[in-house]
């Protein structure tokens, strides 16, 4: 599971922090300086893994990172992730909610993850648009056609109660 992604430039300065896990905010700060100097020390010529600073983790997380420029792409890990699965996630940065949700990587494969963007953006526009869907909830349950609203419902030994629901309707 991912941990954490963090952007930040040559200088340490953060441009995109995500924690899937709760810390304080002055931990999260230390946590971004203490990643940034144990990558920063690393020559580029050097694997792009290594162990998660003292404050993440330690030793039983990992740091995958890649260097582009003038950024600096971290995520930390735990054993479960794939180093290079990583790696390749790090590439699709730009794209990043469709890739992560809630710490868990959804999807890697980047003509999959096109797909199910046009597919989402056809659905919104054949639907109106999410600002539509209130009012198509609305209608769908006044035209229900059911002769009498039922008044008890008995299953097995339990039986409820349905209250009038004519003021909604």
């Amino acid at each position: 599971m991912i941990q954490a992604i963090l952007v930040f430039n040559n200088h340490g300065k953060p441009r995109l922090v995500r924690f899937y896990q709760r810390f304080p905010e002055e931990i999260q700060q230390q946590i971004v300086r203490e990643t940034f100097h144990l990558v920063l020390k690393r020559d580029d010529n050097i694997c792009n893994f290594l162990e998660g600073g003292s404050l993440i983790g330690g030793s039983d997380y990992k740091l995958i990172y890649r260097h582009y420029a003038t950024l600096y792409f971290v995520f930390c890990v735990d054993s479960s992730e794939s180093e290079l699965g990583i790696l390749d996630l790090i590439q699709v940065h730009y794209i990043l909610q469709e890739v992560v949700m809630g710490g868990m990587v959804l999807e890697t494969n980047m003509n999959e993850i096109v797909a199910q963007i046009e597919a989402q953006n056809k659905l919104e526009k054949s639907e109106g648009g999410l600002s539509a869907a209130p009012a198509r909830a609305v209608s769908a349950v006044k035209n229900i056609n059911l002769p009498e609203m039922p008044r008890n419902i008995n299953i097995g030994d339990l039986n409820i109660k349905v209250p009038n629901l004519s003021q909604f309707v």
